[in-house]
């Protein structure tokens, strides 16, 4: 059964952190991700997902709508890895496969997702999910934080994973 949940993010654009540093965290968890972008309705997103953590893989079909600028619906469901595979073959050509890595820490009663991407050697995005717009984030001040950029398009996934 999909779930459709409300997401409240912030994004902002990081000096790449150290994966020794990220490893040595305590409760942190490191995972794999290729996400493939699926051709889509205007004002959609689809993907699927393919997340490896621990040996074991994961495969999720999403589509998100923008409600503001840092909310949006997202409904989420478990897939086989069969419909995975089939899924695809609706891979849209004007996007390459978007592979990372996810650093997942807890701070503070907060989750920092850290995404470290290989075609950036310098930088890397943290997200962080919000309970409501205005609620305070609190990072790590080993954390060093560039820019804002939950209203930048060109720092999203799908952007990312444009070939254009």
């Amino acid at each position: 059964m999909p779930e459709t949940r409300m997401e409240i993010e912030r994004k902002f654009l990081i000096d790449r952190p150290d994966p020794a540093w990220l490893a040595a965290w305590p409760g942190s968890r490191e995972a794999e991700i290729v996400q493939i972008y699926l051709t889509a309705q205007p004002g959609e997103e689809v993907r699927v997902r393919q997340w490896s953590e621990g040996g074991r893989s994961l495969y999720y079909h999403t589509t998100k709508r923008s409600v503001s600028a840092v909310s949006r619906e997202e409904i989420e469901r478990i897939v086989t890895p069969e419909e995975y595979e089939a899924f695809l073959s609706q891979a849209d050509p004007a996007k390459v496969p978007l592979h990372k890595k996810r650093w997942l820490l807890p701070y503070r009663g907060q989750l920092l997702e850290i995404d470290l991407y290989p075609f950036w050697q310098d930088q890397a995005i943290l997200e962080i999910e919000l309970d409501a717009e205005d609620t305070p984030i609190d990072l790590p001040p080993q954390i060093k934080v560039r820019k804002e950029v939950t209203d930048d398009e060109s720092y999203k996934n799908a952007a990312l994973a444009d070939r254009r």
